[in-house]
């Protein structure tokens, strides 16, 4: 028993990834490119696939409706990494490697403490229409509940700037 308490402890413990947490860190691009982020909730991204368009990008093809579907299954606690950031307060995280088109946005949701959740070009009841690899997809379900986690730990490392000033001496 006591060895499960320790293995425990030894993990990362996560925190959700808010604006408070990303102002008063004052990170550069460079610096959120080496945070490893993680996804609170599964996101499942779906897409018709039309005889014209038949061409799978990633995931697996499957009959819904009897319709054929692309379906891409991020679970949750996939890590994910910082590609670029479109402005200063969105992030385009990308949990696959391969390619770099294949991302999602993330920005801070006022509704939800400013956690940072999927953002998405239009929602409505039940689903969310997202850019990925390209492409307009769905993204149902708990989608709308999905934050970017951090290890705020290791978020610590990375924003502790140091360094040692040498003297000026005068000539």
């Amino acid at each position: 028993m006591l060895s499960v308490i320790l293995l425990s402890s030894c993990g990362p413990t996560l925190s959700p990834f808010t604006a408070r947490v990303y102002d008063e860190g004052r990170f550069t691009e460079a610096e959120l490119k080496r945070i490893q982020f993680y996804l609170s909730e599964p996101i499942v991204l779906t897409r018709e696939l039309r005889a014209e368009k038949a061409e799978v990008i990633s995931g697996e093809i499957k009959l819904v409706n009897g319709q054929q579907v692309e379906q891409v299954v991020i679970p949750k606690g996939t890590p994910g990494a910082v590609l670029f950031t479109p402005d200063r307060e969105r992030l385009a995280i990308s949990f696959e490697s391969g390619s770099d088109d294949r991302y999602l946005i993330f920005g801070p949701n006022p509704t939800m403490n400013d956690r940072y959740t999927l953002r998405a070009s239009d929602w409505d009841r039940r689903a969310a229409i997202v850019t990925y690899n390209g492409r307009k997809w769905r993204a149902g379900g708990s989608a709308a509940l999905a934050t970017l986690l951090v290890d705020l730990r290791e978020v610590d490392q990375v924003s502790v700037r140091s360094r040692t000033a040498g003297g000026r001496r005068v000539d």
